[in-house]
């Protein structure tokens, strides 16, 4: 009996010693876009030219649409704990759903987006139409 509870007390210790070095190490979490100035910093550390002008942030924070001045438009998303940038071209399939933009980049192993843009959805949807090859 004192040897199980031996092995128990090890094992919880151990457990509680993982988890407060995951919490130190800031591990895990629930990774979000915080505000716009937050969305321009990914966007700068993804794509070393893109300076941002205007940025549409999904209501809950999961991604942004980012365009510069050259009207280049940057998707920002979550990917594991980090967020991965795609440059957006006319391959990109949008569809407009209220105040939703669904994007499928047909990237390999990704699948589509769900941007809750709110009222800008629809200008942010008429402008990837226009964007380059």
């Amino acid at each position: 009996m004192l040897a199980e509870l031996i092995k128990f007390g090890v094992s919880l210790g151990s457990i509680l010693a993982l988890a407060g070095f995951a919490w130190m190490l800031k591990l895990g979490g629930d990774m979000r876009i915080r505000d716009a100035r937050h969305a321009r910093e990914i966007a700068q550390e993804q794509v070393f030219d893109f300076i941002p002008v205007a940025v549409a942030l999904d209501r809950a924070g999961m991604g942004a649409l980012l365009r510069d001045i050259e009207g280049r438009q940057l998707l920002i998303r979550r990917h594991g704990s980090a967020f991965v940038g795609r440059m957006l071209d006319r391959h990109v399939d949008a569809r407009l759903d209220q105040n939703f933009l669904i994007l499928d980049t047909h990237d390999m192993g990704v699948r589509p987006i769900t941007l809750n843009l709110g009222e800008d959805a629809p200008v942010w949807a008429s402008a990837l139409r226009r964007l380059p090859s």
